[in-house]
């Protein structure tokens, strides 16, 4: 029996392992978030926050409290966050030029808004929890800059001189002052347990974010505000925000009352429009019955069939075009078959009258080769003059379907005689491609005489030879004078 009990446990954690590592389904809530560029309006507020004290808003950033001595402000949510769990991410920069800095910067989500007072800027004896960035050391315990988690219900004070060191509930110590890049934190609150986590601005990596405390068993408020706060003192420093992000927080498997409220306010708004459209309908007919002279004609606006005919006049304009360009193709075409043809024709002439008529019989059979080319290239010249004509009707058909019609049915079947004609277009100059030129064999030329014999080729070689060896002797005859003067 224990044995099995035993079983049974182990199941029942084995199956409840995998929930319990799995993450909470995590949205965005706008109405309590801000970030820059464009952060304010016109009038220099903040969409959905209100700015107290000495805070600044711009449209990069918000300086909560500027480099001033004995200065305070803060930002707080104008509505209510109606999340059990929830996350905010933080990105703030806290600058000064003095070695150390005052007072420090508050992150506070309280059940009211606290818009001044002596805790960084903030009221006192807070409902909620507050996380602290203190940086100036008010103990002399040189444990500063320091962060620290502190909770109340309403009835604790904060002891400021000491810095809170007792009532912190957790803490951790980094140098989060005249960092290179924006310092960011990450404060989350799921199942009664709060997380802190810290980015110190070593590197512009966003999620480079280190463990710095964690409070469990920690009881807030299901409902309350979001804020943030900065004070000066003695010394000050600028603190500035550059985002704040809330997100609120539900379990693997719970469906969110958030979007049941958003389905309810749908369903009423569209109500709402159903209601406003029925109205306008109503004061339109009435309007329209008072001014009879401003209704619209129905043949304004284009029906579905005009605009499938205006499609299809389109598309025979493009094929219009098209049979324009092949057109144009084969009127070079039929130039170029056409002097090709006179050229032949000119040299068969040329030939008969400069060749003897013994050479003709000889070559009776290149000739008839010849007209054989000759009646190919008239056939073809023919089929050109065909192909053209038929063009020419395909044209005019064209031209006649783009007048106004009357029924689609009828562009449809205007546009499938197009289509047919054009299939046989292709046909046609498809067998002009495949009609090969027949090789023409030109008649020999008979033998031409020629100018000299051999007897005086050899008469002119002795007299070259006497006249080559005549001005042989003469030059050397003419350098042995030449070295008598030397």
């Amino acid at each position: 029996m224990a044995g099995c009990v035993r079983a049974l446990l182990s199941l029942l954690c084995l199956l409840s392992a995998p929930a319990r590592g799995q993450r909470p389904h995590r949205r965005f809530e706008y109405k309590h978030s801000f970030k820059g560029p464009h952060l304010v309006l016109q009038d220099g507020t903040v969409p959905f926050w209100t700015h107290h004290g000495s805070a600044l808003p711009s449209s990069e950033r918000i300086r909560v409290v500027p480099s001033l001595r004995s200065q305070s402000g803060s930002v707080w949510t104008k509505n209510n966050f109606a999340f059990e769990n929830w996350e905010v991410k933080v990105s703030f920069r806290i600058n000064g030029r003095n070695r150390v800095g005052a007072d420090g910067l508050a992150i506070w989500y309280t059940r009211e808004r606290g818009p001044t007072g002596p805790v960084y800027g903030a009221a006192d004896h807070w409902d909620g929890v507050g996380i602290f960035f203190d940086s100036y050391d008010n103990d002399g315990r040189v444990n500063n800059p320091a962060i620290l988690v502190v909770g109340n219900d309403g009835q604790l004070t904060y002891d400021h001189p000491n810095d809170g060191g007792n009532q912190a509930l957790g803490s951790c110590f980094r140098d989060y002052r005249n960092s290179y890049h924006p310092v960011g934190v990450r404060v989350r609150y799921y199942q009664k347990t709060l997380q802190l986590y810290l980015n110190v601005g070593v590197t512009d990596f966003d999620e480079n974010y280190e463990f710095c405390a964690e409070v469990r068993d920690m009881n807030l408020p299901s409902s309350g505000y979001f804020g943030v706060s900065a004070a000066t003192g003695g010394v000050a420093d600028d603190h500035d925000v550059l985002s704040f992000l809330a997100f609120s927080l539900t379990q693997p498997g719970v469906m969110d009352p958030s979007n049941q409220m958003l389905n309810r306010e749908h369903e009423e708004y569209q109500k709402e429009y159903e209601r406003f459209e029925k109205d306008l309908e109503k004061r339109k007919d009435e309007f329209l019955k008072e001014h009879p002279e401003l209704r619209t004609p129905e043949d304004v606006f284009e029906t579905e069939d005009q605009r499938e005919l205006q499609m299809v006049v389109g598309g025979q304009s493009v094929i219009h075009q098209v049979l324009k360009v092949l057109r144009e193709r084969l009127d070079e075409a039929f130039e170029e078959q056409k002097q090709y043809s006179e050229r032949l024709s000119t040299m068969g002439k040329d030939l008969r009258t400069t060749t003897a008529r013994d050479a003709l019989e000889q070559n009776a059979d290149g000739s008839q080769s010849l007209m054989l080319v000759l009646n190919g290239q008239k056939e073809m010249i023919q089929q050109v003059q065909e192909i053209r004509t038929s063009i020419a009707d395909i044209l005019s058909k064209v031209k006649q379907s783009q007048h106004p019609l009357n029924t689609v049915a009828a562009e449809k079947s205007h546009i499938s005689e197009i289509k047919e004609h054009v299939h046989i277009i292709r046909k046609d100059v498809d067998n002009l491609s495949i009609i090969k030129v027949q090789q023409v064999t030109c008649p020999k030329i008979p033998p031409i005489p020629s100018c000299t014999s051999v007897w005086h080729f050899l008469a002119f070689l002795v007299l070259q030879s006497v006249f080559f060896l005549s001005y042989l002797i003469h030059r050397s005859k003419r350098e042995a004078s030449y070295k008598k003067f030397f």
